[in-house]
Protein backbone atom coordinates (compact mmCIF):
# COMPACT_ATOMS: atom_id res chain seq x y z
CA UNK A 1 0.00 0.00 0.00
CA UNK A 2 1.06 3.88 -0.93
CA UNK A 3 1.94 6.04 1.58
CA UNK A 4 1.34 9.48 1.45
CA UNK A 5 3.09 12.45 1.54
CA UNK A 6 3.37 14.51 4.68
CA UNK A 7 2.49 17.41 2.65
CA UNK A 8 -0.69 16.04 1.86
CA UNK A 9 -1.27 15.33 5.40
CA UNK A 10 -3.64 17.66 8.20
CA UNK A 11 -1.81 19.88 9.62
CA UNK A 12 1.48 19.92 7.32
CA UNK A 13 3.21 23.34 8.01
CA UNK A 14 5.76 24.77 5.56
CA UNK A 15 9.18 26.76 6.45
CA UNK A 16 9.28 30.59 6.26
CA UNK A 17 11.18 30.73 3.00
CA UNK A 18 11.78 34.14 1.18
CA UNK A 19 12.45 34.84 -2.44
CA UNK A 20 12.24 37.44 -4.91
CA UNK A 21 10.21 37.88 -7.89
CA UNK A 22 9.61 36.30 -9.96
CA UNK A 23 9.70 33.27 -7.70
CA UNK A 24 11.80 29.88 -8.45
CA UNK A 25 11.00 26.36 -8.24
CA UNK A 26 14.43 25.14 -7.75
CA UNK A 27 14.67 27.22 -4.36
CA UNK A 28 11.52 26.08 -3.12
CA UNK A 29 12.17 23.41 0.08
CA UNK A 30 10.27 20.93 0.18
CA UNK A 31 9.21 20.78 -3.41
CA UNK A 32 5.84 20.91 -4.74
CA UNK A 33 4.06 17.82 -5.73
CA UNK A 34 3.85 17.56 -9.08
CA UNK A 35 2.95 14.08 -10.12
CA UNK A 36 1.80 12.16 -7.30
CA UNK A 37 -1.40 11.90 -6.05
CA UNK A 38 -3.05 12.23 -2.12
CA UNK A 39 -2.69 8.42 -1.66
CA UNK A 40 0.86 8.31 -2.41
CA UNK A 41 0.13 6.58 -6.00
CA UNK A 42 1.92 7.70 -9.09
CA UNK A 43 -0.35 9.69 -11.41
CA UNK A 44 -2.08 7.37 -13.85
CA UNK A 45 -3.11 8.34 -17.24
CA UNK A 46 -6.05 7.14 -19.39
CA UNK A 47 -5.23 8.29 -23.03
CA UNK A 48 -7.26 11.32 -22.24
CA UNK A 49 -5.68 13.76 -24.35
CA UNK A 50 -4.38 12.17 -26.70
CA UNK A 51 -3.47 13.88 -30.44
CA UNK A 52 -4.00 16.97 -28.55
CA UNK A 53 -1.57 20.03 -29.43
CA UNK A 54 -1.54 22.36 -26.11
CA UNK A 55 -0.45 26.00 -25.67
CA UNK A 56 0.49 26.08 -21.43
CA UNK A 57 1.99 29.34 -20.18
CA UNK A 58 3.73 29.84 -16.96
CA UNK A 59 5.15 26.17 -17.61
CA UNK A 60 7.90 26.49 -14.99
CA UNK A 61 7.24 25.92 -12.39
CA UNK A 62 4.30 25.61 -9.72
CA UNK A 63 1.20 24.71 -11.11
CA UNK A 64 2.02 25.43 -14.43
CA UNK A 65 4.98 22.30 -14.76
CA UNK A 66 2.30 19.92 -13.03
CA UNK A 67 -0.31 20.75 -16.07
CA UNK A 68 2.21 20.37 -18.32
CA UNK A 69 3.05 17.36 -17.02
CA UNK A 70 0.13 15.41 -16.87
CA UNK A 71 -1.12 16.96 -20.08
CA UNK A 72 1.96 15.32 -21.54
CA UNK A 73 1.00 12.44 -19.62
CA UNK A 74 -2.08 11.93 -21.35
CA UNK A 75 -0.93 12.43 -24.79
CA UNK A 76 -0.75 15.80 -25.26
CA UNK A 77 2.35 17.61 -27.30
CA UNK A 78 3.22 20.93 -26.13
CA UNK A 79 4.35 24.28 -26.02
CA UNK A 80 5.63 26.17 -22.79
CA UNK A 81 6.40 29.30 -21.92
CA UNK A 82 8.32 30.87 -19.34
CA UNK A 83 10.41 34.15 -18.54
CA UNK A 84 14.62 34.44 -19.05
CA UNK A 85 15.16 34.10 -15.17
CA UNK A 86 13.20 30.48 -15.32
CA UNK A 87 15.32 29.26 -18.12
CA UNK A 88 16.59 26.37 -15.34
CA UNK A 89 13.08 25.55 -14.21
CA UNK A 90 11.85 25.30 -17.48
CA UNK A 91 14.45 22.84 -18.40
CA UNK A 92 13.38 20.40 -15.16
CA UNK A 93 9.60 20.60 -16.50
CA UNK A 94 11.05 19.29 -19.69
CA UNK A 95 13.69 16.72 -18.72
CA UNK A 96 10.42 15.37 -16.08
CA UNK A 97 8.04 15.00 -19.48
CA UNK A 98 11.10 13.03 -21.41
CA UNK A 99 11.79 11.04 -18.59
CA UNK A 100 8.39 10.28 -17.56
CA UNK A 101 7.02 9.78 -21.09
CA UNK A 102 9.69 7.97 -22.36
CA UNK A 103 10.62 10.70 -24.88
CA UNK A 104 7.34 9.99 -26.77
CA UNK A 105 6.02 13.85 -26.87
CA UNK A 106 6.86 16.92 -28.72
CA UNK A 107 7.67 19.85 -26.90
CA UNK A 108 8.54 22.99 -27.76
CA UNK A 109 9.52 25.85 -24.98
CA UNK A 110 9.60 29.61 -25.85
CA UNK A 111 11.22 32.83 -23.65
CA UNK A 112 8.52 35.00 -24.12
CA UNK A 113 7.34 38.15 -22.27
CA UNK A 114 3.08 37.89 -23.03
CA UNK A 115 2.42 41.38 -21.85
CA UNK A 116 2.14 42.55 -25.16
CA UNK A 117 -0.18 41.77 -28.25
CA UNK A 118 2.81 41.48 -30.52
CA UNK A 119 4.14 38.45 -28.51
CA UNK A 120 0.55 36.68 -27.72
CA UNK A 121 0.71 36.50 -31.29
CA UNK A 122 3.75 35.13 -31.98
CA UNK A 123 3.04 32.34 -29.42
CA UNK A 124 0.06 31.30 -31.34
CA UNK A 125 2.47 31.15 -34.81
CA UNK A 126 4.77 29.35 -33.10
CA UNK A 127 3.04 26.57 -31.97
CA UNK A 128 1.42 26.45 -34.69
CA UNK A 129 4.76 26.12 -37.15
CA UNK A 130 5.68 23.60 -34.36
CA UNK A 131 2.92 21.29 -34.29
CA UNK A 132 0.48 22.49 -37.03
CA UNK A 133 -2.73 22.53 -35.20
CA UNK A 134 -4.09 23.73 -31.66
CA UNK A 135 -6.64 21.98 -29.30
CA UNK A 136 -5.91 23.38 -26.29
CA UNK A 137 -5.34 26.85 -24.41
CA UNK A 138 -4.32 26.70 -20.58
CA UNK A 139 -2.91 29.83 -19.82
CA UNK A 140 -1.42 29.69 -16.21
CA UNK A 141 0.72 32.95 -16.13
CA UNK A 142 0.13 35.49 -13.61
CA UNK A 143 1.97 38.22 -11.56
CA UNK A 144 0.92 38.33 -7.82
CA UNK A 145 2.20 41.03 -5.09
CA UNK A 146 1.17 41.32 -1.59
CA UNK A 147 0.08 45.36 -0.65
CA UNK A 148 -1.44 45.77 2.55
CA UNK A 149 -2.34 49.49 1.67
CA UNK A 150 -3.90 51.03 -1.56
CA UNK A 151 -1.88 54.45 -0.88
CA UNK A 152 1.30 53.01 -1.69
CA UNK A 153 0.22 50.08 -4.02
CA UNK A 154 1.58 52.17 -7.20
CA UNK A 155 -0.15 52.24 -10.48
CA UNK A 156 3.05 51.26 -12.43
CA UNK A 157 1.89 47.95 -10.40
CA UNK A 158 -1.38 48.39 -10.80
CA UNK A 159 -1.11 47.96 -14.56
CA UNK A 160 1.83 45.55 -14.65
CA UNK A 161 -0.72 43.10 -13.10
CA UNK A 162 -2.95 43.69 -15.17
CA UNK A 163 -0.81 43.59 -18.03
CA UNK A 164 0.22 40.59 -17.24
CA UNK A 165 -2.66 38.47 -15.76
CA UNK A 166 -5.11 39.70 -17.76
CA UNK A 167 -4.67 41.65 -21.04
CA UNK A 168 -1.95 39.10 -22.08
CA UNK A 169 -4.85 36.64 -21.52
CA UNK A 170 -7.31 38.47 -24.30
CA UNK A 171 -4.38 39.11 -26.10
CA UNK A 172 -3.76 34.87 -27.05
CA UNK A 173 -7.33 34.04 -26.78
CA UNK A 174 -7.82 36.57 -29.40
CA UNK A 175 -4.93 35.24 -32.08
CA UNK A 176 -5.55 31.97 -30.91
CA UNK A 177 -9.21 31.14 -31.44
CA UNK A 178 -9.23 31.24 -35.10
CA UNK A 179 -7.05 28.43 -34.86
CA UNK A 180 -8.96 26.40 -32.81
CA UNK A 181 -11.68 23.68 -33.90
CA UNK A 182 -14.84 22.03 -32.79
CA UNK A 183 -14.45 20.42 -29.11
CA UNK A 184 -11.33 22.39 -28.50
CA UNK A 185 -10.95 23.75 -24.70
CA UNK A 186 -10.02 26.72 -23.52
CA UNK A 187 -8.77 26.55 -19.72
CA UNK A 188 -7.77 29.78 -17.71
CA UNK A 189 -6.00 29.81 -14.10
CA UNK A 190 -8.02 32.17 -11.92
CA UNK A 191 -7.63 32.39 -8.19
CA UNK A 192 -9.84 31.81 -4.91
CA UNK A 193 -9.48 35.58 -4.39
CA UNK A 194 -12.21 37.35 -6.85
CA UNK A 195 -14.75 35.70 -4.85
CA UNK A 196 -13.00 36.07 -1.24
CA UNK A 197 -11.31 39.60 -1.76
CA UNK A 198 -7.99 39.02 -0.45
CA UNK A 199 -7.17 42.67 1.39
CA UNK A 200 -3.62 42.23 0.53
CA UNK A 201 -4.00 41.81 -3.11
CA UNK A 202 -5.96 44.56 -4.14
CA UNK A 203 -4.67 44.41 -8.04
CA UNK A 204 -4.35 40.28 -8.43
CA UNK A 205 -7.67 40.10 -7.25
CA UNK A 206 -9.31 42.38 -9.40
CA UNK A 207 -7.19 40.83 -12.39
CA UNK A 208 -8.48 37.26 -11.14
CA UNK A 209 -12.12 39.01 -11.15
CA UNK A 210 -11.71 40.38 -14.75
CA UNK A 211 -10.68 36.42 -15.78
CA UNK A 212 -13.71 34.78 -14.50
CA UNK A 213 -15.79 37.47 -16.31
CA UNK A 214 -14.36 37.41 -19.48
CA UNK A 215 -14.17 33.18 -19.51
CA UNK A 216 -18.15 33.45 -19.16
CA UNK A 217 -18.37 36.06 -21.76
CA UNK A 218 -15.78 34.44 -23.93
CA UNK A 219 -17.71 31.36 -23.21
CA UNK A 220 -21.36 32.48 -23.97
CA UNK A 221 -20.07 33.83 -27.34
CA UNK A 222 -18.07 31.14 -28.68
CA UNK A 223 -19.26 27.73 -27.61
CA UNK A 224 -22.17 27.83 -30.11
CA UNK A 225 -20.75 28.80 -32.91
CA UNK A 226 -17.48 27.66 -32.68
CA UNK A 227 -17.42 24.51 -30.59
CA UNK A 228 -14.64 25.72 -27.83
CA UNK A 229 -15.56 25.10 -24.64
CA UNK A 230 -14.12 28.08 -22.07
CA UNK A 231 -13.61 27.18 -18.29
CA UNK A 232 -11.47 28.33 -15.40
CA UNK A 233 -9.84 26.38 -12.03
CA UNK A 234 -10.20 28.82 -9.02
CA UNK A 235 -7.16 27.36 -6.90
CA UNK A 236 -7.22 28.25 -2.92
CA UNK A 237 -3.58 28.03 -1.02
CA UNK A 238 -1.37 26.46 -3.32
CA UNK A 239 2.18 25.64 -2.61
CA UNK A 240 4.02 27.58 -5.54
CA UNK A 241 6.87 29.89 -6.48
CA UNK A 242 4.33 32.84 -6.61
CA UNK A 243 3.10 32.19 -3.21
CA UNK A 244 6.09 32.42 -1.98
CA UNK A 245 7.83 35.07 -3.25
CA UNK A 246 4.96 37.36 -2.42
CA UNK A 247 3.40 36.19 1.23
CA UNK A 248 3.49 38.29 3.91
CA UNK A 249 5.76 37.18 7.00
CA UNK A 250 1.53 36.85 8.88
CA UNK A 251 0.38 34.90 5.84
CA UNK A 252 3.13 32.42 5.47
CA UNK A 253 3.32 31.91 9.24
CA UNK A 254 -0.18 30.30 8.31
CA UNK A 255 -0.23 29.27 4.82
CA UNK A 256 -2.78 26.77 4.01
CA UNK A 257 -4.43 26.72 7.65
CA UNK A 258 -7.20 28.43 7.25
CA UNK A 259 -9.09 26.21 4.67
CA UNK A 260 -11.39 23.60 6.16
CA UNK A 261 -9.36 20.43 5.42
CA UNK A 262 -5.98 21.88 6.43
CA UNK A 263 -3.36 22.31 4.56
CA UNK A 264 -2.11 23.69 1.58
CA UNK A 265 -2.57 22.28 -1.62
CA UNK A 266 -0.11 20.63 -4.17
CA UNK A 267 0.27 21.63 -7.84
CA UNK A 268 -1.34 18.24 -8.84
CA UNK A 269 -4.30 18.55 -7.15
CA UNK A 270 -5.27 22.05 -9.76
CA UNK A 271 -4.15 20.47 -12.34
CA UNK A 272 -5.95 17.41 -12.70
CA UNK A 273 -8.89 20.10 -12.87
CA UNK A 274 -6.97 21.44 -16.06
CA UNK A 275 -6.61 17.46 -17.50
CA UNK A 276 -10.92 17.16 -17.05
CA UNK A 277 -11.59 20.52 -18.95
CA UNK A 278 -9.44 20.12 -21.38
CA UNK A 279 -10.72 16.77 -22.12
CA UNK A 280 -13.88 15.20 -23.16
CA UNK A 281 -15.01 14.23 -19.83
CA UNK A 282 -16.09 17.55 -19.49
CA UNK A 283 -17.66 17.62 -22.92
CA UNK A 284 -21.03 19.17 -21.13
CA UNK A 285 -19.38 21.84 -19.11
CA UNK A 286 -18.74 25.43 -20.40
CA UNK A 287 -18.39 29.09 -18.43
CA UNK A 288 -18.00 27.49 -15.32
CA UNK A 289 -15.68 28.04 -12.62
CA UNK A 290 -13.65 24.99 -10.60
CA UNK A 291 -13.25 25.59 -7.15
CA UNK A 292 -10.07 24.11 -6.01
CA UNK A 293 -9.42 25.44 -2.52
CA UNK A 294 -9.22 23.18 -0.22
CA UNK A 295 -13.21 23.28 1.22
CA UNK A 296 -13.81 27.22 1.08
CA UNK A 297 -17.65 27.48 0.24
CA UNK A 298 -18.18 29.25 -2.86
CA UNK A 299 -21.29 30.21 -4.06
Amino acid sequence: MSQSLPQFKKGFQYPLQDQNLPGLEHKLDPAPVFDITADGKPYKAAGKLEDQKAIVTGADSGIGRSVALLYALEGADLTLTYLPQEKDDVQKTVKLIEEKTNGTRKVQVLEMDLRSEKSAKELVEKHLNFHNSLTTLALNHGRQMANTDITTLSSENWHETFDTNMHSFFYIVKHAVSHMSEGSSIVFNASINFAVGHPELLDYTATKGAIVAFMRALSNQIVGERGIRVNAVAPGPIWTPLIVSTMTEDSKKTFGQSVPIGRAGQPIEVATSFVFLSSADSSYITGQVLHVNGGVVIN
